[in-house]
């Protein structure tokens, strides 16, 4: 399907892949020959995509997975090299805080994105991938993909991804997992809070999204984005202020036409017009 106006007119390379299937706009890896590592054309890639869909209504998911039957391998080692070069000529280490905190943009925008982002694990799920994996709303895994953080076994530091890693799993288990630089399966993944749902096969994978995706179609298009942005002010504002704003916008929503539709719907025994896309 052809991609929404908002997506035709930005200039990505082949880094990543997008595909659109009404409502659901699909985004690929695509670096298969590196286990897609994130190098620095595919994180502008991926900050073009979600800088022009934010005010998309037309979209309603993102749904995110690797090309090559992984997801992602961390980030990509000649990136660094390419780095060292460029720190040495300029004779700073300007060049490294650069491309790290560009990296963390890219996890604050991906996670504070109005749509509900999908991610599906498979293969390699670490460093850079895990910390994309953590600000995913939804995380579908394998069982058999391969998750951790080897930053201090490499003699560097999980910088940008820390913080969703600890608001994700809490910091127990990020101190454990970091430290350690442990590697697990998707079992552990799943009873430590990074993933949501484990299918064992690629039947059960597909299968998983797809029920994923109907219950996503099922929720109101702007009731989901008002419920989303809800959901993390929780983290950071004070109860009191957050539930008099959260009471005004439960006014508006249910006096406004979702709120009128989904009340009619119900009660004549219908699914709401939103719900409508197959």
């Amino acid at each position: 399907m052809k991609l929404s106006a908002s997506l035709q007119a930005i200039d990505i390379d082949d880094s990543i892949q997008l595909e659109q299937d009404g409502s659901i706009l699909y985004l690929w890896l695509n670096r298969p020959e590196s286990r897609n590592a994130m190098n620095l054309n595919m994180v502008n890639a991926i900050q073009q995509v979600f800088t022009a869909i934010r005010d998309d209504l037309s979209i309603r998911a993102v749904i995110i997975r690797g090309e090559g039957g992984t997801f992602c391998a961390g980030g990509d080692i000649k990136d660094m090299a390419a780095l060292r070069v460029e720190a040495t000529n300029v004779g700073s280490l300007q060049p490294y805080t650069d491309f790290n905190r560009r990296f963390g943009a890219m996890l604050e925008q991906v996670e504070a994105a109005p749509q509900t982002v999908v991610v599906i694990l498979e293969g390699a799920v670490l460093g850079g991938g895990f910390g994309l994996a953590c600000v995913s709303d939804v995380a579908i895994s394998r069982d058999n993909a391969q998750f951790g953080l080897p930053e201090t076994g490499l003699g560097v530091i999980p910088a940008q991804i820390a913080p969703f890693v600890v608001k994700r799993i809490g910091l127990t288990q990020a101190r454990r997992l970091a430290l350690l630089g442990m590697r697990f399966e998707g079992h552990t993944a799943l009873s430590v809070g990074v993933v949501h749902q484990i299918a064992h096969n690629e039947i059960e994978l597909e299968q998983a999204l797809h029920e994923t995706i109907q219950h996503i179609k099922r929720a109101a298009p702007q009731a989901s984005r008002v419920t989303k942005a809800l959901l993390h002010r929780t983290l950071n504002e004070p109860l009191n202020e957050l539930l008099d704003d959260a009471a005004q916008q439960f006014a508006q929503a249910v006096g406004g036409a979702e709120g009128q539709e989904g009340t009619m719907a119900f009660i004549q025994k219908r699914l709401p017009n939103w719900a409508d896309e197959s």
